[in-house]
Parts: structure tokens; C-alpha cells; sequence
């Protein structure tokens, strides 16, 4: 696929793990039945990725060896697309959390930066890691189509980068089990990237 002044991103969230929804950062669980159904359908039989990058961990990982040796694609492991860690909050669901502490919960939501988990990967340093290894992944696949197979937290980071928004909103929109989004980065100096679509479908 020749994208001329174009690098092509397309970013696929893991599907559900094992144990279902809850705060999931450095717990390595691995993709639940159910999972393994939710990518297979996000990825269908398309075929234009000329490369597979990955998240380490299984849940993201598993996927994206499976795709890459069924399309015959060079498959390459990013630690630094990992996922935030939750800190105490990690392995808990989201009602347990708010049973236990509901203000630093709403805290949290409202404003991650100045109300950080206890225990947890601060968010600046988690938008840190995230922009360092989106640089290095544009500029190793430059006028590539590649899949980046990564976690709910890397892809809103990424997204609020592409869109300009502030850290404390990285919340305000969602990015469900095996959602695919694509950003457009143009080579022409001064371009902006762009989201060509969020939790879309493949063509």
C-alpha cells in the first residue's frame, strides 16, 4: 500500500481478559474466549498492514503473533506501549474501588494529574512513555501502514496527543474491548496528524 506523505496508524485495544472489566495495568491476564472472538472479528481478513506492533503483554501480544504470522507480517514487541499501572487499585473493578474510596475514585476522573492513584504510574510519566514510544514507532515505520496492538489507557493517551487535549481529560471518551481507531501523520512539514475515525470498522 503506497500512503506517498503519509504514515497510517491504526490502533487495536485488547479484547476482554480473563476475569472481564476491571483495573488491569501491570497484571499480565491473558485474553478470555470471548476476547479471542472480539479481535479476530475487529481484524476480519483485512490484509494491508505491512507490520505488526505490539504491547508485551499477552493479552495484546497473543493477538497480534497470531495476526502476524497469519498475514505472514514482521511482528515487533514495544514495552513502552504497556499499559498504566494501577497501583493499589490493580486487579479491583471499578465498583470495589468506589465501594472502598470513593472520593480519590472521582478525584482520579476528574483530574489524574493532580490526583494520581496511590501506588501508580504517575500520569505524566505514563504520557512520557507513551510519546516517546509513539516518536520512535513513526519514525521506524515512516510512510508505513502498521496495527499497533495495545491497551485502553495507551490509545486514549495517543489520541489525546493527535487531538490536542489536555492530560486531566484523558477520560472523557471511551475505548471499549477491541475498538480500532487510525491516525493519519502527513510527512509535509507543519502538518497536523489526524483521526480519520475512533471505534470504526475496517473497509
Amino acid at each position: 500500500m503506497n500512503l506517498g506523505s503519509a504514515t497510517l496508524i491504526d490502533m487495536l485495544r485488547h479484547g476482554e481478559p480473563d476475569g472481564g472489566q476491571k483495573f488491569r495495568g501491570a497484571i499480565d491476564d491473558p485474553l478470555s474466549a470471548l476476547g479471542w472472538v472480539q479481535m479476530r472479528a475487529a481484524a476480519g481478513d483485512y490484509r494491508d498492514w505491512e507490520a505488526i506492533v505490539s504491547s508485551p503483554l499477552c493479552r495484546c501480544a497473543a493477538f497480534a503473533a497470531e495476526l502476524a504470522a497469519r498475514l505472514d507480517r514482521p511482528l515487533e514487541i514495544m514495552p513502552g506501549f504497556s499499559e498504566i499501572s494501577f497501583g493499589v487499585w490493580e486487579g479491583r473493578s471499578v465498583a470495589e474501588v468506589h465501594a472502598s474510596d470513593p472520593v480519590t475514585l472521582a478525584r482520579f476522573w476528574a483530574d489524574p494529574v493532580a490526583h494520581p492513584i496511590p501506588g501508580g504510574e504517575p500520569v505524566l510519566a505514563f504520557d512520557e512513555r507513551i510519546g516517546a514510544a509513539w516518536a520512535d514507532l513513526l519514525e521506524r515505520y515512516h510512510g508505513r501502514h502498521v496495527l499497533l496492538v495495545a491497551h485502553g489507557g495507551t490509545i486514549r493517551m495517543v489520541l489525546r496527543r493527535v487531538l490536542g487535549m489536555p492530560l486531566n481529560h484523558l477520560w472523557r471518551f471511551e475505548v471499549p474491548f477491541a475498538a480500532l481507531s487510525r491516525i493519519r501523520c502527513y510527512h509535509e512539514p507543519g502538518a497536523e496528524p489526524r483521526l480519520v475515525f475512533h471505534n470504526g470498522r475496517l473497509t
